[in-house]
């Protein structure tokens, strides 16, 4: 009994360091990327209450909705009286990159029941999916406790920072002048993150096709050229990972 009981209490050990390490790991690995979801966030915050949401709406919104391309695809819909079923139309339109994303973290965690599954949902961000997927995306057994709390530690921290800058950002914005060009700041942010991520030429012709087809789509109503770029750039690099390497032999 004694036996059992030393083997069950290395176990939880072995478990604890391992959910210790995968977590630090995670929050290691989205470190660099706070910045811009910090930048982004108070961008995000700022635009809420400009646009006329009250302070006390746009907090309710940044803490349910938690998507900053929905959030400033919807405000110029609220603000000039678009229809409910309209405001929440381009929302889905803009997010429906999260279904891809969905779909391709399913085999990961759908051995958790689907309360936790939601969370996980809610918390996800394109961030975590872009750290998380070139790191376990051909591992061979998927849903091991390294892989869930790697992007457990990946979430959370982006999390905090985007609710952090967006209150700012809300309780600022009456002292912000119109004329500083935040927006700008935030795109600059965000491309200083996903540039150095170019290591590969999978991942270089991804990002030629989404921003060729982003280019192309801002004609689209209700932003669907962000979504049409979204497609076109998983796509491409499917395409690319498959057969470029077959090109250089």
């Amino acid at each position: 009994m004694t036996l059992e009981t030393d083997l069950a209490a290395e176990d939880v050990q072995c478990a604890r360091t391992e959910r210790r390490a995968a977590l630090r790991d995670g929050l290691r690995a989205v470190s660099p990327t706070l910045i811009a979801t910090a930048t982004w966030g108070l961008v995000t915050g700022v635009a809420m209450v400009k646009s006329g949401l009250t302070d006390n709406v746009a907090l309710a919104m940044t803490l349910l909705v938690y998507a900053g391309s929905a959030q400033l695809t919807s405000l110029p819909l609220i603000a000039s009286g678009a229809p409910l079923w309209l405001i929440f139309a381009a929302g889905c339109v803009v997010n429906v990159r999260f279904i891809i994303f969905g779909a391709a973290l399913h085999p990961y965690f759908r051995h958790l029941p689907w309360p936790k599954r939601l969370v996980l949902g809610y918390f996800t961000t394109d961030m975590a999916f872009v750290l998380f997927m070139p790191r376990y995306g051909e591992a061979a057994v998927r849903g091991t406790r390294e892989q869930m709390w790697f992007f457990i530690g990946c979430i959370v921290p982006g999390w905090v920072a985007w609710q952090v800058s967006s209150l700012t950002g809300i309780y600022l914005a009456s002292i912000v002048p119109t004329t500083w060009s935040l927006d700008f700041a935030a795109v600059l942010a965000l491309l200083a993150i996903t540039i150095p991520l170019a290591s590969s030429r999978p991942i270089l012709v991804a990002m030629l096709a989404a921003g060729v087809v982003a280019w192309v789509g801002q004609v689209f109503p209700l932003r669907l050229g962000l979504a049409a770029a979204v497609f076109a750039g998983i796509v491409a690099g499917m395409l690319a990972e498959r057969y470029l390497p077959e090109q250089r032999r």
